[in-house]
């Protein structure tokens, strides 16, 4: 069953979390610090691979220990999809992106509430795995486990691997996939960033990886070798909104102008609303598109009108007017 939903705006959500309140009216309280460590715990508790002591359950257990075999690798470790036992690696480096952006963006507040250790650790739980899965600068393995054998089988996750095979799918300089390859850029880049004070030996490894996928992604602009996920994660936005990501991300891990000159080359590729030569403003920012986020981040970087003027009309499109909002806010207090 194809999957509809977008992930969750990670960043915005966990911001908000931890976004004090100024409210003084009588009301019911909400404990958002509560809210925060459960948002965390989720991905936590989605772990696949040999658990560490320190995860915070009784009822999760080591699982699929195997994965990789099938091509001579350890493919061990990652995050679980969707209540699957699926590792799709298009989402979950969505995931790991918007991730260490919330912690980019808000670490002083995630050391307040304590939770900066555990986010952190959950960034590497995912970039970690998606080393493993780049034993090459061209091959990087984005998918492990069948979806439509999967889905047929309910079960827990500790005992599948007597129940089905799990695959291991790549793509390569023949059969490419630029869109899951630059999305892991983006989060081994943005990872790379917030390692790199506590640990800048791993921050150096991811960022080597996110340049080489970069690369991988860029000069092959394709992804007629993406065929195992398209039925559950296919990306109808295409590729350029990735590269841009992803070279947003590395040009702020490093400084390098020419991953912003390469950013903003991209920028004629992306999709206008019908009949128009204006950016496409009317959908959000999900694994599928990221040119939302990605804007937000080039304007501030660049301070250009084209930017700040389309992120506005976005933003525009979803808040004006309190009657006719199209989203819904929590109560505040």
């Amino acid at each position: 069953m194809k999957k509809n939903l977008s992930l969750i705006l990670v960043v915005s959500f966990l911001i908000a979390l931890l976004t004090p309140s100024t409210s003084i009216s009588a009301g019911p309280s909400f404990n958002y610090g509560e809210a925060l460590q459960k948002a965390i715990m989720f991905y936590e508790f989605q772990r696949s691979g040999k658990l560490p002591p320190t995860i915070r359950n009784n009822w999760r257990a080591d699982s699929c220990l195997d994965d990789g075999k099938d091509v001579g690798l350890d493919l061990t470790g990652g995050w679980f999809d969707a209540g699957d036992h699926v590792k799709f690696n298009l989402p979950m480096a969505y995931t790991a992106a918007m991730l260490a952006w919330a912690v980019y963006e808000e670490k002083e507040a995630f050391v307040k509430s304590g939770q900066l250790g555990y986010i952190l650790d959950e960034i590497k739980w995912a970039t970690d795995y998606f080393i493993k899965c780049h034993p090459e600068p061209d091959v990087y393995y984005y998918q492990v486990g069948d979806g439509d054998a999967d889905h047929m089988w309910w079960g827990p996750a500790e005992v599948i691997h007597m129940r089905m095979q799990r695959p291991s799918y790549k793509v390569d300089i023949t059969s490419p996939g630029s869109t899951v390859s630059a999305e892991t850029a983006a989060a081994l880049a943005a990872a790379s960033i917030v390692f790199k004070d506590t640990d800048p030996q791993y921050s150096n490894l991811c960022l080597k990886h996110a340049k080489e996928l970069f690369n991988f992604a860029d000069k092959t602009r394709s992804d007629a070798g993406y065929t195992a996920a398209t039925n559950f994660y296919t990306s109808h936005s295409g590729f350029y909104d990735e590269l841009t990501w992803a070279a947003t991300w590395i040009y702020l891990a490093t400084g390098d102008t020419s991953y912003l000159d390469k950013a903003e080359s991209y920028i004629e590729f992306w999709s206008t609303e019908p009949q128009t030569d204006i950016m496409s403003y009317k959908w959000g920012h999900c694994w599928d598109d990221v040119r939302y986020g990605t804007q937000l981040l080039l304007a501030r970087i660049t301070n250009k009108p084209i930017y700040k003027e389309s992120m506005e009309r976005h933003l525009d499109y979803w808040t004006v007017g309190v009657n006719n909002s199209r989203i819904k806010y929590t109560p505040k207090v």
